[in-house]
């Protein structure tokens, strides 16, 4: 069976604590037994379940849950907090439980963290290679702004030199009439 036949499971893997988990509803469900029984083992077992493997709910994370996850809104009636597993502790649930269920589903739980994990480092991957698009795109376009200042100073010093040579000529100044010498300061222009 391969883990894209098993619909669900990946939606069932949530972000808690920075850690992806799995709530022990969900996880009871997958391996055919009830949250109770799973929880039960799971006490009988305590040393297989460090903090790493498996933390309880607080009553905020809780509501968070049930908010955000439809198929849990019965978790809001439980007098009891719910457990998180991360993938090993799905695995060791799947190992007590010891029922054939649960060792072959446990075997997809994993690959559906696994699998999660793949893609995150795909997006990683993605997104990084989105930043270096981005930077020369922010490179390309200062470039793009600098050429078109630049070309635009030099349109406007074409505009302006078209512009001067197309007015009209200013009129040249009057001569004069008769004879003036300029070396001779002491005759004097008649004023007009």
């Amino acid at each position: 069976m391969d883990i894209d036949q098993l619909p669900g499971i990946e939606t069932r893997i949530q972000v808690m604590r920075g850690i992806k988990v799995m709530v022990d509803a969900d996880l009871a469900k997958l391996y055919g037994v009830t949250t109770k029984r799973l929880n039960e083992q799971v006490k009988r077992n305590r040393a297989r379940f460090p903090g790493d493997f498996m933390f309880q709910l607080s009553e905020a994370e809780k509501a968070e849950v049930v908010a955000n996850c439809d198929h849990l809104r019965q978790l809001k009636f439980s007098k009891t907090l719910p457990h998180a597993f991360t993938e090993h502790g799905a695995i060791q649930a799947a190992n007590v439980l010891a029922s054939p269920q649960a060792i072959e589903m446990g075997i997809y739980v994993v690959r559906a963290f696994v699998h999660l994990r793949e893609m995150a480092a795909t997006h990683a991957d993605l997104s990084r290679r989105l930043d270096e698009l981005e930077h020369k795109a922010e490179t390309l376009a200062m470039r793009h702004d600098d050429f078109s200042r630049n070309t635009r100073t030099q349109l406007r010093q074409v505009f302006d030199a078209l512009r001067a040579l197309m007015a009209p000529p200013s009129e040249p100044a009057k001569r004069p009439i008769g004879f003036v010498t300029p070396e001779d300061p002491s005759r004097k222009e008649p004023a007009s």
